[in-house]
This record gives C-alpha cells, sequence and structure tokens, in this order.
C-alpha cells in the first residue's frame, strides 16, 4: 500500500512540474515563430546576395515577398476572423496564432531556398533558378 501511495505522489509531483503555464506556453510558441521568421529573413537576405546582378528577378522577388506577406496575414485573419480573438477562440488563441505563422512561415522559407539549393539540370522550367551544383 505505501509503494502505491508513494508512485501516486511522485507521479503527482512529476506531473505537476512538467505543467506550463499559458505565459509560457504562448511565449514558447512565438519565440518558435520567430525563429521561423529569422530563418526566412536570412534565406531571403541571402538570395539577394547570390542573385546581385539579376535586378529583373530581385525587383520580382520583392513584390512577390511582398504580396506573400499579405497572402501569409489574410489567412491568419481568415482562420481566425473574429474581432475579439481571445473571446472567440480562448486563451490558448495566440498559441494557435503562432503556429500558423510559424507554419506559413516555414512553407514560404522552402519556396525561397529553392533559389539557393538549384533545381536539377536539363529542367526547361528553371526560369530564374540556378541549376543546382554537382549536375
Amino acid at each position: 500500500m505505501k509503494t502505491i501511495l508513494l508512485l501516486l505522489i511522485g507521479s503527482l509531483l512529476s506531473f505537476n512540474s512538467f505543467g506550463q503555464s499559458q505565459a509560457a506556453m504562448n511565449q514558447q510558441a512565438d519565440v518558435a515563430y520567430q525563429k521561423a521568421d529569422q530563418e526566412l529573413n536570412r534565406v531571403y537576405q541571402q538570395i539577394f546576395k547570390e542573385y546581385r546582378t539579376q535586378t529583373a528577378f530581385l525587383q520580382s522577388l520583392k513584390t512577390a515577398q511582398k504580396l506573400w506577406l499579405q497572402f501569409r496575414d489574410a489567412e491568419m485573419k481568415a482562420r481566425y476572423p473574429a474581432a475579439n480573438s481571445l473571446v472567440e477562440y480562448g486563451s490558448f488563441f495566440p498559441v494557435c496564432y503562432s503556429n500558423g505563422l510559424e507554419e506559413l512561415t516555414k512553407a514560404r522559407t522552402k519556396q525561397l531556398r529553392l533559389w539557393l539549393t538549384g533545381i536539377p539540370e536539363g529542367d526547361m522550367c528553371n526560369g530564374s533558378v540556378k541549376v543546382a551544383a554537382g549536375n
């Protein structure tokens, strides 16, 4: 009986110690989004360095990125359209919102990274994307 009681107390204590406050979860989700956003900006700046002589492409990329930012914001507004999001979606809303931003940002980074990694030689639709090294 003592063993069961000790196991029960131990499991309750360990469960409680791993619990996070809502504020901590909000912050953790925001940090993850900020990290994804920093990576997107790093990739974007690297493209500008590698393609610095291709001014028409860079101007088009600037336009595309500006429109992507508008899309991202509109997408998040479509997911969470309520005027008072905390009331409508609850206290977990900041986590959900940050997770959505992170998801969209990582997808955009993957798209942009194509200009850095390139595509296989022989792909006739490469456009402004360089041919991958080693091909």
